[in-house]
């Protein structure tokens, strides 16, 4: 096993629990050791993240972002890496030894460095300084298991920070602070596998105000520059009439995603997901009901058929078409007479709505009109045209 240790000296917004949330991200075996400190066994991660170089690497941009300072160290054990951590990332026998024990006995004897304690009689050391002290430095050695809970993220997330000075003002502000929250947030939904549709923002005001600002995407995500770019548009339409002094994120009602990978024939999941950018940012510009996708519903009579959704919320592959639809429907359907168009297939009868006061009984055929492929129907001895195929 290999361990990174990561000891805190500025939490920054976070919490320790919501940074461990968030290394969860990179491997399930983070342990939490209270009141400034974790490690996590990096072992079985470091292929994915491209070696132990790449996998630091992304921790320490990750900790900056966060607006978070630590010191990072590797060792074979976890507690060995905690002590190495806690000295600044210095090596095994060169960590103080005042740092790990309180001894007064050590300061006595001038024993500075593990490396002198490493050298005196253990039994002599058990007996001046007690068994616990060997049987530490024994599992930071390897010689004495460490069994260690695992922490588990949680499926929620909800998480505040304090704004500087007297408050802020602005959006770009507002937006700045919420990033560092929503990097949590997408740290937590990466180490679930997780997405969400969307999260509530709070403002709260130097005057004690709440203003809850509703965030809802067009498809489920974990992308901080996909949330904040939905936020910032959402601000630029709210009215901040006092400073705020602090700004808040919650989420849940986490949703199954898998990460992305490439594909040989273009990337259908990107191009979704450009979609579903352009009508976030329609929405957050309009308004939620101004924007909408279409989806069938269980109704043979063509006009009713259709309801207005939001993206995501229908499967199409739930659908079974009844018959050959075109794509374009005329409201209301037009009168023809018998001599403009010649039948090419049907009839299909549709007989629906009689519990709703707009029954149709109706005979449809797909007919060839001026060069084109028509939808007709026959009702009441009358010819209508209904719709235009592509």
């Amino acid at each position: 096993m290999l361990w990174v240790a990561l000891h805190f000296h500025d939490f920054g917004p976070a919490t320790l629990e919501t940074l461990a949330a968030w290394t969860c991200q990179f491997t399930p075996k983070v342990s939490l050791e209270p009141p400034h400190a974790l490690v996590a066994d990096v072992h079985a991660s470091l292929r994915y993240f491209g070696g132990l170089d790449g996998l630091l690497g992304k921790l320490r941009d990750g900790l900056g972002e966060l607006g978070c300072a630590a010191s990072l160290a590797v060792a074979g054990t976890p507690r060995a890496a905690l002590w190495q951590a806690r000295a600044g990332g210095k090596d095994l026998d060169e960590v103080p030894v005042g740092l790990v024990f309180s001894s007064d006995l050590l300061k006595a004897i001038g024993v500075e460095s593990l490396e002198e304690l490493l050298r005196l009689p253990r039994e002599g050391l058990a007996r001046r300084c007690g068994q616990a002290l060997v049987d530490e430095l024994d599992r930071a050695l390897g010689w004495l298991p460490e069994p260690r809970e695992f922490f588990s993220p949680p499926a929620r997330f909800d998480a505040a920070l304090e704004l500087p000075g007297g408050g802020v003002a602005h959006a770009e502000g507002l937006i700045f602070a919420a990033r560092r929250l929503l990097l949590q947030l997408e740290g937590l939904l990466a180490a679930r596998h997780a997405g969400v549709r969307g999260f509530d923002v709070e403002l709260l005001s130097l005057q004690g105000r709440k203003t809850e600002i509703p965030i809802r995407l067009a498809s489920a995500a974990r992308s901080t520059d996909r949330f904040v770019r939905v936020l910032r548009e959402k601000l630029a339409a709210t009215a901040l009439r006092e400073p705020v002094e602090s700004i808040g994120v919650r989420a849940g009602d986490f949703v199954p995603l898998a990460g992305s990978s490439g594909a040989l024939f273009g990337d259908a999941r990107a191009e979704g997901e450009a979609w579903a950018k352009l009508v976030e940012r329609l929405q957050a510009r309009l308004g939620a009901g101004a924007v909408h996708g279409l989806a069938t519903q269980p109704d043979h009579r063509p006009e009713h058929a259709w309801r207005a959704v939001e993206q995501g919320e229908w499967d199409p592959r739930e659908f079974i078409q009844p018959g050959a639809r075109p794509l374009w429907l005329l409201a209301p359907p037009r009168r023809v007479p018998p001599q403009e168009f010649e039948l090419l297939a049907g009839p299909e009868r549709i007989e629906c709505g009689w519990w709703d006061g707009d029954e149709a009984k109706r005979d449809y055929f797909i007919a060839r009109r001026e060069q084109s492929l028509a939808w007709i129907y026959r009702e009441g001895g009358e010819w209508y045209l209904h719709g235009l195929f592509a």
